[in-house]
């Protein structure tokens, strides 16, 4: 093998390495989140994420329920979850978000501050 096929063979590998590396990164992050009426709305959630030994653990406090999912898909997991969550106890009204226990009870209101915080509610908890 002549020296020029060898450097391109090399730099077709670190290329395509470097390609796959950012491909599973994008694939493993969780979707776009407006900070401000996530973080809110994230204070009435049931679902909480703990660190421990062997991983981290998505926790359903109304059940007293873990889920151990793969680290990789462990916020895509959570994103789920709490998608059927907003879907069942998250109500729009005018210019608030209500959110409602899964008894019917009022525990809290969010005020949306401008049309991306409601189209991020229509669009991630599709409310």
């Amino acid at each position: 093998m002549n020296t020029t096929l060898k450097k391109a063979l090399i730099f077709g590998f670190f290329t395509a390495f470097l390609i796959l590396g950012t491909l599973s990164m994008q694939r493993a992050m969780p979707e776009a989140k407006e900070d401000r009426i996530y973080m809110e709305i994230k204070a009435y959630s049931p679902f909480l994420v703990e660190k421990r030994i062997g991983g981290l653990t998505i926790i359903d406090k109304r059940y007293d329920t873990k889920e151990k999912p793969n680290a990789s898909d462990l916020y895509h997991r959570l994103d789920e979850l709490e998608k059927k969550w907003g879907k069942e106890c998250l109500r729009v009204e005018g210019n608030e978000v209500s959110i409602m226990s899964e008894k019917g009870e009022l525990l809290g209101k969010v005020l949306i501050q401008n049309e991306k915080e409601r189209e991020f509610l229509k669009t991630f908890f599709g409310i």
